[in-house]
């Protein structure tokens, strides 16, 4: 079974400083409940090609994996995507224009597990679900409080 999570919110930031903070990856841990820390494997800035190492916490296990950048179209989409671990999965942002100025932030994220992973997909996709909540209302808090 796949899993594909889509989760959106409505920023009350200009499209450009939700898209530029959000692809930043060095503002990851502050943003998203899991990730611990973040390392770039390719020189900054982020661009088609880019490699960034992520630790996070899931589920109560510690997971690392490198990302590497698919597409990049500056305010509109990113796609990053990794083939490691027993979760490959594929990472997609996308900002919109939203009424009042406010933008909103698309987050979707889909794999296939494998193994133990392909077993928990169902509680893995509503864990991702409630994690990814959790990640858009705390970008929205920092953003909207800047």
């Amino acid at each position: 079974m796949d899993v594909d999570v889509t989760t959106s919110i409505v920023i009350r930031r200009p499209r450009t400083d939700v898209a530029a903070f959000a692809i930043d990856p060095d503002n990851a841990p502050r943003w998203y409940v899991n990730i611990k820390a973040v390392e770039w494997k390719s020189s900054p800035p982020l661009r088609p090609g880019s490699r960034v190492a992520f630790a996070a916490q899931f589920m109560g296990r510690r997971l690392a994996y490198t990302y590497e950048i698919a597409t990049l179209v500056e305010g509109e989409m990113l796609v990053m995507r990794t083939a490691e671990g027993p979760f490959p999965m594929e990472t997609t942002y996308t900002w919109s224009e939203a009424p009042d100025g406010a933008t909103r932030m698309t987050l979707r994220n889909r794999g296939e597990p494998t193994g133990f992973a392909k077993v928990a997909a169902p509680a893995l996709a509503a864990a991702m679900r409630r994690a990814n909540r959790k990640d858009l209302a705390n970008l929205r808090r920092i953003l909207e409080s800047r």
